[in-house]
């Protein structure tokens, strides 16, 4: 798993590829938390991560309750059928708005 951050146009942007799961999980969590630091507007872009264990669904939701406690939001960026049906077992979806594409992740940020 490989995992990258950057800034567009003042948000935060994570990028993912690979697998989440127990072991790669620990440095999804570093990368994301130090990159989150002090943000508002994050995007999370997942459409090269083919899967997500209960690990990543615990670091999704790290992310959330950091930008939740500053009024921010957390989108989710090319969520597989697969993981979305995960989420929406297991409740996570609704913490989190879903976009298609980066451009749709940004456009949902700032008309929030």
């Amino acid at each position: 798993m490989n995992v990258t951050s950057s800034t567009v146009d003042t948000i935060t942007l994570i990028e993912a590829t690979g697998s989440i799961d127990s072991k790669t999980a620990p440095d999804f969590e570093r990368t994301a938390l130090t990159a989150i630091q002090g943000q508002s507007e994050v995007i999370i872009d997942l459409t090269n991560v083919d899967f997500l264990s209960s690990a990543g669904l615990r670091v999704l939701l790290m992310i959330y309750r950091q930008v939740k406690a500053k009024n921010g939001k957390v989108v989710l960026v090319g969520t597989s059928e697969e993981i979305q049906d995960i989420m929406a077992n297991t409740g996570f979806l609704a913490f989190f708005s879903l976009a298609e594409t980066l451009d749709e992740g940004l456009t949902i940020l700032k008309t929030a």
